[in-house]
C-alpha cells in the first residue's frame, strides 16, 4: 500500500495504521506461541528477555499507534487543510496524550499492557472523530465511485471493533477481548482483496495497471519506430521505381499500365501515411509547457466538432479563469480525441456534456456522452494500444485513448473512464493543481456561466 503512492499522505498514514495493528498481532503471537516454544525447546538460547522487550514494544505501538494513526489517516483522507505551522504542529499535539500515558502511567506488563481506564478517555474520541471524518468526506458527484465505500468497509469495522474490544471493555475490567479482533480484521482483509481486484484500493490496482500499460506503450513505441523506418525505406523504393514505370507508360502510350501504376503509387502513399500516423501517436511525447487558459483551450478544442454534431445537444460548463502550465498542443489534442470519440458514439443524436470542475487539490475536465456506453470487458481493454470499438474503420487505429493516457501521465495527472452499456460514457482528465501551477484569475462573471449549444 505504501509503495503504491509513497508521496500520498493518505497512503502513508493508512500504511502506518496497518503497521500499528500488525504490531499488536506480533506481540500476541510472541506471547502465546514463540516465547513459550523457545523456552520449552531451546532454553539455552537465553533470548527470552530480548523477545519480551520486542513484545512489549510491539504491544505499546499497537495500543497507542492505532488510534493516533487512524485519526491522522482520517484527517488526510477528509482533505482537512492545515495552513502554516499547523501541518506539523497538530500531529505533535495529538501525541501529547500518548506521551502523558508513557510518562505518568505504570509501565507495561502482560496483564495490563496500558492503563485502559486512562487510555480510553483519549483513544475513543480519536476513533470516533476519525470515523466521522471518513464517513463525511465530501464526494464530488462526478467522481463518486465504489472505492470510497470499499475503503470504509475495509477499514472502519476492524477499527471500531478494535476500539470496543481493546479499549472500551478492558476499561471496565473485561480483559483479553482483543483475541476476537481477528474476526473483523479477516473481514477487512477480504474486503480489501475483493476491492483490490474489482475496483482498485488506495491506488494499488492503479499502480499495477499503470505499470503494465506503460510497459505495453514502451513496446509499441519501439516496435512502431522500427516498423516505420523499415516501411518508409521500402515504400521509398516502391515510389522510385513506380515513378519510372509511370513515365515509361506515359511515353509509350499504355493507359492500362498507367492506371495500374497510379493505383500502386496511391497505395504506397496510403501505407506511408498510415504508419506515420501510428508512429506519431506512439512516439515518446515531449512536453512543451506554457501558461494557458485551460477553459479557452477546451472551447478551442470543441469548435472543429460543432459542424459535425447534427442533432447532438452540446452543453459546456467551463469557467474561463483557470490559468495552468501545460502543453497546450498535447492537452488540446487529448480533449479533441475524447470529444471525437463521444461524437462518434452519439451518431448524431443525444447529449454531449463538457465541464471543467475544481476540487481542493485538482482540476478535472469531464467529457460525458449519452451514447451506447461500454460493458466491463470493453472498459478493461480500452487503454490497450490498437484496441477499438469502432471496427478499425476510417483510419482508426485504437490509439486515441492510449495517447490521452500518455499525455496525462506526462502532466502527472490521471485518466479515469466510467461507462455502462446503454447509459453512456464519462471520461475524466484530472490535473493536480500543484503540478500544473493552477491559478484562478477572475476575468468576469459572464465567462463563468453555462453555455448550451444545440444544433438541429
Amino acid at each position: 500500500m505504501l509503495l503504491s503512492d509513497p508521496r500520498s499522505a493518505v497512503a502513508r498514514r493508512l500504511s502506518a495504521l496497518a503497521f500499528s495493528g500488525g504490531a499488536g498481532a506480533l506481540a500476541a503471537t510472541l506471547a502465546s506461541t514463540f516465547i513459550p516454544y523457545i523456552n520449552a525447546n531451546y532454553p539455552n538460547l537465553q533470548i527470552e528477555d530480548t523477545l519480551y522487550h520486542v513484545q512489549a514494544t510491539s504491544s505499546l505501538i499497537s495500543y497507542y499507534g492505532v488510534p493516533y494513526t487512524f485519526l491522522l489517516f482520517s484527517l488526510a483522507y477528509r482533505s482537512v487543510r492545515l495552513s502554516g505551522s499547523w501541518k506539523w504542529l497538530l500531529p505533535l499535539i495529538l501525541l501529547l496524550p500518548i506521551a502523558g500515558c508513557l510518562i505518568l502511567t505504570p509501565p507495561y506488563n502482560e496483564m495490563y499492557p496500558v492503563s485502559h481506564d486512562v487510555v480510553v478517555w483519549w483513544a475513543v474520541p480519536y476513533f470516533m472523530t476519525g470515523t466521522a471524518l471518513v464517513l463525511w468526506r465530501r464526494q464530488d458527484r462526478y467522481f463518486l465511485s465504489p472505492t470510497h465505500w470499499i475503503l470504509c468497509l475495509a477499514v472502519l469495522p476492524p477499527v471500531l471493533f478494535c476500539m470496543l474490544m481493546s479499549y472500551v471493555l478492558p476499561s471496565f475490567g473485561v480483559l483479553r477481548m482483543w483475541i476476537y479482533n481477528t474476526l473483523f480484521v479477516g473481514i477487512g482483509v477480504a474486503v480489501f482483496v475483493i476491492g483490490l481486484f474489482t475496483y482498485g484500493f488506495m491506488g494499488v490496482r492503479v499502480m499495477i495497471e499503470r505499470r503494465r500499460l506503460d510497459s505495453t506503450l514502451r513496446a509499441v513505441t519501439s516496435g512502431t519506430a522500427i516498423l516505420n523506418h523499415a516501411i518508409k525505406n521500402d515504400v521509398g523504393k516502391m515510389r522510385l521505381f513506380g515513378e519510372k514505370i509511370k513515365s515509361y507508360a506515359e511515353n509509350t502510350g499504355q493507359p492500362e499500365l498507367l492506371e495500374d501504376i497510379r493505383i500502386v503509387l496511391n497505395a504506397s502513399l496510403h501505407i506511408q501515411d498510415m504508419i506515420s500516423r501510428v508512429h506519431r501517436r506512439t512516439e515518446d511525447l515531449v512536453i512543451k509547457p506554457g501558461r494557458i487558459n485551460l477553459g479557452e483551450l477546451i472551447h478551442r478544442s470543441l469548435t472543429p466538432h460543432k459542424p459535425m454534431m447534427g442533432n447532438i445537444q452540446l452543453i459546456v460548463d467551463v469557467p474561463a479563469g483557470w490559468i495552468c502550465t501545460v502543453d497546450p498542443a498535447q492537452v488540446g489534442e487529448a480533449v479533441n480525441n475524447l470529444v471525437s470519440n463521444a461524437v462518434d458514439a452519439l451518431a448524431g443524436e443525444g447529449e454531449l456534456y463538457v465541464a471543467l470542475r475544481e476540487s481542493k487539490r485538482e482540476l478535472t475536465i469531464e467529457i460525458r456522452d449519452t451514447g451506447p456506453g461500454m460493458d466491463k470487458a470493453q472498459i478493461a481493454l480500452v487503454l490497450q494500444p490498437f484496441y477499438t470499438t469502432k471496427g478499425g474503420n476510417n483510419g482508426n487505429f485504437g490509439l486515441g485513448l492510449p495517447y490521452v493516457y500518455y499525455v496525462m501521465r506526462k502532466h502527472r495527472g490521471s485518466l479515469r473512464i466510467h461507462s455502462k452499456a446503454g447509459f453512456g460514457t464519462s471520461v475524466y482528465l484530472t490535473f493536480p493543481k500543484r503540478n500544473v501551477q493552477a491559478e484562478y484569475v477572475n476575468i468576469g462573471s459572464a465567462a463563468k456561466g453555462v453555455d448550451a449549444y444545440g444544433t438541429h
